[in-house]
């Protein structure tokens, strides 16, 4: 049984896509055992309550240096002792020291198709704000592990989104979740955790 560790920031429509596919047996031999949040009041946390999941609070607010606060993530994420952690939409810097312990055990799932629109500063609706400055055709979501590099780990999974006239970074936003973010996440858990 694959132990799942979910990082979230904010909504948490990706962790939704996550608790949802393991539910309904899309991703098997899986347990989501802990989210971890970095701010307070966020949805993330009831969606990870409503399904009787722990979910808990590591704020850089909290701590009185980056330092101290890396510590305490990773202490923290140890505490659930993890085979495999998500980054759902986790908008911090993910600490080296976290990054060499959980070598290859970490994934993320980035809202373009990288290498397009990736690397520092490219996150939300900056990507998608970017895709229709540039006026590409097609955009997508991008699965991939965590390494050193901003959006640079190998990839595991990518699904293509196509951009319609007229659409608004928003809308263009709501179409990559709901084609390419919500599907390909839980396939790549399952791709994992069934060893393909």
């Amino acid at each position: 049984m694959l132990r799942v560790l979910v990082m979230v920031s904010g909504g948490g429509t990706n962790l939704q896509a996550i608790i949802d596919a393991v539910a309904n047996g899309d991703v098997t031999n899986t347990e989501i055992v802990g989210v971890i949040s970095n701010n307070y009041d966020v949805f993330a946390l009831e969606r990870a309550a409503k399904a009787g999941i722990e979910g808990v609070v590591v704020s850089p607010k909290d701590y009185p240096s980056r330092a101290d606060f890396n510590k305490g993530l990773l202490d923290k994420v140890n505490s659930f002792n993890p085979d495999l952690i998500v980054l759902a939409g986790f908008l911090v810097v993910i600490p080296e020291e976290m990054i060499e312990a959980y070598e290859n055990k970490i994934i993320n799932i980035h809202p373009s198709l990288i290498p397009s629109f990736c690397g520092t500063g490219y996150y939300g609706l900056k990507v998608h704000e970017a895709a229709l400055e540039r006026g590409v055709k097609l955009t997508g979501a991008t699965v991939h592990y965590v390494d050193k590099g901003t959006d640079t780990g190998p990839i595991i999974m990518q699904k293509a989104v196509e951009v319609k006239e007229g659409d608004t970074p928003k809308m263009l936003q709501q179409r990559v979740m709901e084609e390419a973010e919500w599907k390909i996440l839980p396939a790549a858990i399952n791709m994992i955790a069934n060893e393909k």
